[in-house]
């Protein structure tokens, strides 16, 4: 997208604030220390300015916090529940609603429902907890991403775009009926917040539907991924990010949604789906695993805050700024000569920690080293997305080993200011300068599962 050279602003105005503290060098060397050089594992209260994720650290509107105060916390039937499930089938267009505590809630019951072990999982690029969950169901996934979205430079403006050769050819190794589903993300986290076209998921649907293969929708960025079709892909321009949002929706048949992103809540998602053989069984399963089927572990405040901000999420003014206040960032650090995903993504920035620092061997996790690195200059917080976040070969024990070695710059919506992305900029620069006198890190403790969380590091 090109560089936005006017001047302009939130389209918000600020009722009320949180106070944030600036810590010492000296301070930030002692909890990062403290934290084993994980980002993760930092108290908030030691963060200046916390770009380490956007789910659930947005801040919520006026009519949101309102909705708070009409929490019906009956244990079932909640009238909240109700207008959450209008709200999915209003925006989304999806038959049937089981909310979930958060995004993980839903990959476990989608993963626990529709795959038997040996089943293979296509996807346009992993995402941590999705392959997890899947793994865990007995399958194993495939990666039919394009290549351009494994090339840090590429400009290629579509890196969520499956290939469909490889989808063919995965089928034609496995065969239909080994493929419950293809995990379809919009926008593609791991990629650098990259979206799918609209002509691409078009082509996806005829290739499943003569294959006789189900689309799950990874759906928790779709307003952003929609935002993006609008202004890349030729012939949508004048269309609103609601009516192509519904569209991409409907070329699914259901989805999972964290909506700590996109709905601009703290806590919630849901499984959304169009089959009713789908949704009994996973009725069923949530009573197990969340809670009754008409709150599904979230309070019934939750659900109403959750039907507003999907309302919110799609709206034409707060989806420019959203995506705008990323683009400021990424183009400021293009513009320093700072290496990042090209194109810009639509939730955070994503440094190119192999490029950055060129010297640091993969093995020494680079993108973790460049995480702490920043935090110990500034106080910012962000996260690696490499090495670390890839985990092991659940077979061979071997650490995948991925093209994308990144460090995440991740901005909550409706949080900080521009000059707060200054402070950002600045502080990524200052690390660029002294770059050849960074070294990398040894993990020294390794958890099971999903191990960027936890893991703990010292420095070579």
């Amino acid at each position: 997208m090109p560089i936005q050279r006017e001047p302009w602003a939130e389209p918000y105005k600020i009722k009320m604030v949180e106070p944030i503290t600036m810590t010492t060098p000296a301070q930030r060397e002692a909890a990062l220390k403290e934290a084993g050089y994980n980002t993760f594992l930092l108290h908030s209260d030691d963060v200046y300015i916390d770009l380490l994720t956007d789910s659930g650290t947005s801040a919520m509107s006026d009519r949101q916090w309102a909705g708070m105060m009409l929490g019906d916390e009956a244990y079932a039937g909640s009238r909240n529940f109700y207008h959450l499930e209008e709200a999915v089938q209003k925006y989304y267009g999806y038959k049937h609603l089981i909310p979930t505590h958060q995004g993980r809630g839903a990959e476990n019951l989608i993963s626990r429902i529709l795959i038997k072990p040996g089943d293979v999982v296509p996807g346009n690029m992993y995402f941590t907890t999705t392959r997890a969950h899947q793994e865990l169901a007995g399958g194993s996934f495939a990666d039919i991403i394009v290549d351009e979205a494994h090339d840090a430079k590429s400009t290629f403006p579509f890196k969520g775009n499956v290939d469909l050769k490889k989808l063919q050819a995965v089928i034609d190794q496995h065969g239909a009926k080994k493929i419950p589903y293809v995990s379809i993300a919009t926008t593609v986290n791991m990629a650098g917040g990259q979206p799918i076209s609209l002509q691409n998921l078009k082509d996806l649907r005829a290739l499943t539907n003569k294959h006789g293969i189900r689309i799950i929708h990874d759906m928790t960025r779709v307003a952003e991924n929609a935002y993006m079709i609008k202004h890349l892909e030729k012939g949508q321009e004048h269309r609103s990010v609601q009516d192509i949002v519904l569209e991409i929706c409907s070329l699914t048949d259901g989805a999972t949604m964290s909506a700590k992103k996109d709905a601009l809540v703290n806590i919630g998602g849901f499984l959304a789906t169009n089959e009713w053989d789908v949704f009994e069984e996973a009725r069923n399963q949530v009573v197990l695993y969340e809670g009754l089927h008409t709150y599904g572990g979230l309070a019934g405040r939750d659900m109403e805050a959750m039907a507003i901000g999907i309302g919110e999420s799609v709206g034409e003014d707060h989806i420019r700024a959203r995506v705008g206040q990323v683009l400021y960032l990424g183009n400021k650090l293009i513009e320093a000569g700072i290496p990042i995903v090209l194109p810009i993504g639509t939730h955070g920035v994503f440094l190119d920690a192999k490029a950055f620092l060129p010297h640091v061997p993969q093995t020494a996790y680079p993108a973790q080293t460049l995480a702490a690195e920043l935090y110990l200059d500034a106080g910012v917080r962000t996260m690696e997305r490499g090495v670390v976040s890839a985990g092991r070969n659940k077979e061979t024990g071997e650490d995948y080993m991925p093209e994308l070695e990144l460090v995440r710059l991740t901005v909550p919506r409706r949080v900080y200011t521009q000059a707060h992305m200054d402070v950002v900029a600045a502080s990524v620069l200052r690390v660029h300068e002294r770059r050849a006198s960074i070294t990398g890190l040894k993990m020294v403790y390794e958890p099971k599962y999903l191990r960027f969380f936890q893991a703990r590091f010292e420095k070579i």
